[in-house]
């Protein structure tokens, strides 16, 4: 080979290979002739005419995301920051048009974003806002399939991500959320002492009831310890009122005696001298005396006052008689 042959040579070659391209999977590539569309070649291996013809660009298939941030105002005059991502894919059938008919898609996309977003959120009051996002995001998703289908695009999903009120209507709602908190807390907390008030009133009550019934108890059994002593001390020759009075005097004693055994016991007893115990029997005996006396007394004067009754009684049925007569 000599010198002048090998140019041609290595021109030829790089004629030859500049031949051949490869297309990507998810891509469409545009090729054009002398300035103007010649075809679409998908993924593979392709080849074209070196000079006549030219790669103009490439179309991706993938799905795509752009996040728009948007500030607008409520209807409550709140300013907020919404963030909404735009999921999309050019059609692959719409390749053409996608490549020829729309320069830039991202600013296309973002302006019809803008113009839905601040058409639907000022109709909104700022708590609605984040109650219906999936509304405005539908609304947006439905404008955007409008304008964009006929440049070959296919909106696949719209979110709306984040909402970003104002820090200090941030402050507020947070405010306003934790006093409802504490007044839920608060409700909750009367509840319980409630409950506890009612529960400690029921158990009260119940010891109450179990106490008024233990001292039945222990009266009714002192009674009836006392009615067995009168009767052993009537079996030895004490009346009743004696064999009473025994007992009570017998009970006094105790009880001093029980109070004397106690050493922190401030308890003084008037009168307290040694004769009380004489005292209150001679008392006590006197007392049941006059009782009886009193009693005999009301039953004879009971009696008499029957007897005169029956006499009248009889009287007033002989004079009518002899008048009939």
């Amino acid at each position: 080979m000599d010198f002048i042959t090998f140019p041609f040579l290595f021109i030829g070659l790089v004629v030859l290979f500049s031949s051949f391209f490869t297309v990507k999977q998810q891509t469409v590539v545009v090729v054009e002739r002398f300035g103007k569309f010649q075809s679409l070649r998908n993924s593979g291996l392709q080849i074209k005419i070196p000079v006549v013809d030219r790669i103009a660009g490439r179309v991706n298939l993938r799905i795509q995301q752009l996040d728009v941030i948007i500030e607008t105002k409520t209807k409550d005059n709140v300013f907020v920051k919404m963030k909404v991502s735009v999921q999309f894919k050019v059609l692959q059938e719409k390749a053409y048009e996608a490549f020829y008919k729309l320069e830039y898609p991202h600013d296309q996309i973002t302006s019809y974003v803008f113009d839905v977003v601040r058409a639907e959120v000022p109709k909104l009051k700022l708590d609605d806002v984040f109650e219906r996002k999936d509304d405005i995001a539908i609304a947006v998703k439905r404008e955007l399939n409008e304008a964009m289908t006929t440049y070959g695009y296919d909106i696949i999903n719209t979110l709306i991500t984040d909402i970003d009120p104002d820090i200090q209507v941030k402050n507020a709602m947070n405010r306003i959320n934790a006093a409802d908190r504490e007044k839920t807390a608060a409700e909750y907390e009367a509840e319980a002492g409630r409950i506890r008030i009612v529960a400690k009133a029921k158990a009260e009550a119940e010891s109450k009831r179990l106490q008024g019934q233990g001292i039945a108890d222990q009266r009714r059994e002192i009674a009836r310890g006392l009615v067995e002593s009168v009767d052993v001390l009537n079996k030895v020759g004490i009346n009743s009122q004696e064999a009473s009075a025994l007992i009570v005097v017998t009970q006094h004693y105790d009880t001093l005696q029980a109070i004397g055994a106690d050493a922190n016991s401030n308890l003084i007893l008037l009168p307290n001298s040694p004769q009380a115990g004489s005292d209150m029997l001679n008392n006590m005996v006197a007392s049941f005396t006059a009782s009886n006396q009193v009693g005999e007394a009301m039953k004879n004067a009971h009696k008499t006052k029957k007897v005169n009754k029956k006499d009248t009684s009889d009287e007033n049925f002989g004079t009518e008689n002899s008048e009939e007569a």
